[in-house]
């Protein structure tokens, strides 16, 4: 299977999309100005208990505070809370308690409450594990980890976990061995499926990283105030490399020479054999474009979601949970065995609900219901399908048989919201009120925006992007409109297609990529429409 890597850096966003045979199976955004992502330590002060709940609403700087269950405080927070206390804070020169020294302390009971751990106002460290959903805050943990390709290094605990997927006995008992002689006392560590087959010096080299990251942790949190984020995770660009990369990956391309530098640097880290393969994207049509993703993007989001031979699924989102139903729809090749064309239509939905899940990132509780098959063998042949096309999902899931309604229940892991993209266009024109300017006076707009941007602003370089239709139709002939618009503004800009752009709509970038305002058009116009009317009265009193 090959395996691409597509991340398109915008001013305010970046966008990274994976690529399987050229199919888009994951999808991910984020903000370049985006806070309290996954993974991230807060030095935080507790706000107030909760007894009922069993938790305590902790003060994060989020506009709603972050919510720290008693199991999320960990079975070592008595060591990980006496650490706390003896910790030099300000100024001091004193240098750190050691967690190799340390005695741990019992376990906390698994069975306690809140309120015999913390109290009103007690300062902490903790790790965002749950991204800010809808109206609730981030949800926390105080088992701090951080995770490297190969491993998860865990202060205060002292136990050695290895992936499940690393079947080897022999292999499992390797690794045991290795990171036994290496890790130092009072870390715990999490072995991962990437570091089978990996040697005693790669597995060192990551191990101290990961505790260099600890100390610089506890550095930031002696000069910290309450609250302030004192360990940021990578950016999820890296995130995504460091989770999901493989020797199966033939290229990353990023059109970011800056971002750039950063893949590169992680890459030659990890697999220097393959530095290669981070490539700058050069063209002007947009990455996305080029690589065939806006037209899937299009064709794979909103509610309904088009397969084979004309069947869908239709996916509706609620507070509580994803719904999904299964429709054979007008299929030109149905044969004649109603159980078999169901079965088969079954099939290919669970296809693409797979991809869908890792498409949209959905999470909770997922409701499918697919089309009633009678004959037992077919009900467990697709829930074990289910199950084989489910298995490459890196998220925590759970599938259930068919329940007797032919329903599947699926949860699976939530850490962030679900990535939803809004598919139909608000017309740019009349903004859904039903009335649009005639389309045949685009080009003038157009044709005004550019005076506007060459001779007032003074613009260079940039670079207007239009619909696909629109750009046909202003390269047209062999002098076209957009060529004559050159000879006579002069200016160095060009008129790209977009696929991401409604038919009447245009963006405009500057040469560094940053976009351009235009979008205080009523202000322009009325300008416009003033100098056209004096213009008309100087040559009505001369």
């Amino acid at each position: 299977m090959k395996s691409e890597l597509i991340v398109d850096v915008q001013p305010q966003e970046v966008s990274i999309a994976l690529l399987e045979d050229g199919r888009l199976v994951s999808l991910q955004k984020e903000s370049r100005t985006l806070a309290y992502a996954v993974g991230d330590i807060y030095l935080a002060k507790v706000k107030k208990l909760m007894p009922g709940l069993n938790a305590a609403f902790v003060n994060v700087g989020y506009e709603k505070d972050a919510f720290l269950h008693y199991l999320d405080l960990g079975p070592h927070f008595s060591s990980f809370s006496e650490f706390l206390k003896e910790m030099p804070r300000g100024d001091s020169k004193a240098p750190f308690p050691q967690v190799q020294k340390m005695k741990l302390l019992p376990d906390i009971d698994k069975h306690g409450t809140i309120t015999d751990q913390l109290v009103k106002d007690q300062e902490l460290l903790v790790q965002i594990v749950k991204e800010p959903i809808s109206t609730k805050g981030p949800r926390l943990t105080t088992e701090i980890s951080f995770t490297g390709r190969y491993m998860v290094l865990i202060p205060f605990s002292d136990k050695i976990s290895i992936s499940q997927k690393i079947r080897t006995g022999a292999e499992k008992a390797r690794l045991r061995h290795l990171v036994e002689s290496i890790r130092p006392r009072n870390f715990g560590v999490i072995i991962r499926t990437s570091a089978e087959g990996k040697s005693v010096a790669e597995l060192n080299h990551e191990l101290k990283t990961l505790l260099k990251c600890w100390e610089d942790t506890l550095e930031n949190a002696r000069k910290g105030v309450v609250p302030s984020l004192i360990f940021e995770e990578e950016s999820r660009i890296v995130g995504v490399l460091r989770d999901v990369f493989s020797p199966d990956f033939e290229n990353i391309y990023v059109n970011d020479p800056e971002v750039l530098q950063h893949l590169q640097t992680y890459v030659s880290l990890i697999a220097p054999e393959k530095k290669d393969i981070v490539k700058l994207y050069r063209k002007e049509e947009p990455i996305f474009d080029h690589f065939n993703i806006t037209r899937q993007i299009k064709s794979s989001f909103g509610k309904t979601v088009s397969f084979k031979s004309g069947a869908y699924i239709i996916i509706e989102h609620t507070e509580a949970l994803h719904v999904i139903d299964v429709n054979s729809g007008n299929r030109t090749k149905a044969g004649n065995d109603q159980e078999n064309n169901a079965l088969e239509v079954n099939l290919r939905a669970a296809d693409e609900i797979a991809r869908q899940l890792r498409l949209r990132d959905m999470g909770g509780i997922i409701v499918v219901d697919f089309i009633d098959m009678n004959k037992p063998e077919h009900r467990q042949a697709l829930y074990e399908h289910m199950r084989e096309v489910m298995a490459n999902d890196r998220a925590r899931h759970n599938i259930l048989p068919l329940s007797k309604f032919g329903l599947m229940q699926i949860t699976r892991q939530r850490v962030r919201p679900a990535l939803d993209i809004i598919t139909t266009e608000t017309c740019p024109s009349c903004f859904g009120k039903g009335e649009v300017q005639p389309s045949l006076l685009f080009t003038d707009t157009l044709h005004e925006k550019l005076t506007y941007l060459v001779n007032d602003l003074k613009a260079r370089d940039f670079v207007m992007y239009v619909h696909p239709y629109v750009d046909a139709y202003l390269k047209k002939g062999l002098i076209s409109l957009y060529r004559r618009w050159r000879l006579e503004l002069g200016g160095k800009f060009k008129i790209l297609p977009s696929q991401e752009l409604a038919y009447l709509q245009y963006r405009v970038l500057d040469a560094d990529r940053n976009e351009i305002d235009l979008k205080e058009e009523k202000d322009l116009d009325k300008s416009s429409t003033t100098k056209t009317k004096n213009k008309a009265k100087n040559r009505d009193q001369e």
